[in-house]
């Protein structure tokens, strides 16, 4: 199916991040079968399915992790090439994955800054790996990407990610996609094993990404966060698009009917 730029009675945004005829094989399985994407700038769009729907394999394509078979992309409408993580990374599009990838003996400053820590000044007589941390610099660049986000539970950048709570890491893993100053954040199950308090922390941050400006792609099985967060669902099966809803238009019963049953649940409120 393709997309449309406006819905019954409404304009849908410009997309920032669009795809068009998505294929990846594996072997003889088609994992995804022409899928059609996309996600604008201060929007959350969920992207949901039953299990080998395609979701993940659409995220790790849009990441670079997998490069398509064939299909386009584009970024504000110009065509460019994604077939590497580097190339993802260079048109801002960040994947925060369910395992989050931090490193527990580290505190937060030193997860955010994992991979492009700041050296001081004045030792470019030594190669970089071997010039000392600026551990302010590192500090500072924490704190901006903390406060951007308001999370308002994290005591100091200083804490070790060891002990920090569920929600807390999530924050953390998503403030370090920020602060790569990306513009599209793709968040794989960001409230899964949370307890209601931990959840109620990332769906707060979820939002003040969409408030920064950001385009999100919020992958989730959980309908109530979904219906909280998201302002458009796309439903994926058997590696194809069914359709894509308007969040207010639809019900989470509509949902799950697309997702096990295809069109059955009717298409008069689709994008």
């Amino acid at each position: 199916m393709s997309f449309e730029n406006k819905t019954v009675g409404h304009t849908a945004p410009p997309p920032h991040l669009r795809v068009s005829g998505i294929h990846k094989r594996f072997g003889g399985v088609n994992a995804l079968r022409g899928v059609d994407f996309e996600v604008a700038r201060g929007e959350v769009m969920a992207l949901v399915g039953d299990n080998g729907a395609g979701k993940s394999t659409l995220m790790k394509v849009l990441a670079g992790a997998h490069a398509a078979n064939e299909g386009q992309f584009f970024i504000d409408e110009a065509p460019v090439n994604v077939t590497t993580p580097n190339d993802a990374n260079g048109l801002g599009i960040q994947i925060v994955y369910q395992d989050l990838a931090l490193c527990e003996n580290l505190d937060v400053a030193a997860n955010l800054s994992l991979g492009s820590e700041p050296v001081k000044s004045g030792w470019g007589f030594l190669p970089r790996l071997l010039r000392p941390l600026d551990d302010l610099e590192m500090e500072v660049k924490a704190k901006n990407a903390i406060d951007r986000l308001q999370v308002k539970t994290l005591q100091s950048v200083r804490a070790k990610v060891g002990g920090l709570s569920g929600g807390q890491r999530q924050a953390i893993a998503i403030a370090r996609a920020v602060g790569a100053d990306c513009s599209v954040v793709m968040l794989d199950e960001p409230t899964a094993a949370l307890g209601v308090a931990q959840t109620r922390q990332v769906l707060d941050v979820v939002k003040r990404l969409r408030d920064t400006g950001h385009a999100v792609i919020y992958i989730s099985h959980n309908m109530r966060d979904i219906f909280e967060v998201a302002d458009r669902i796309c439903v994926l099966r058997h590696g194809g698009n069914v359709a894509t809803w308007r969040t207010e238009d639809t019900t989470p019963d509509e949902i799950v009917v697309a997702m096990t049953r295809g069109l059955d649940a009717g298409a008069n409120n689709v994008v």
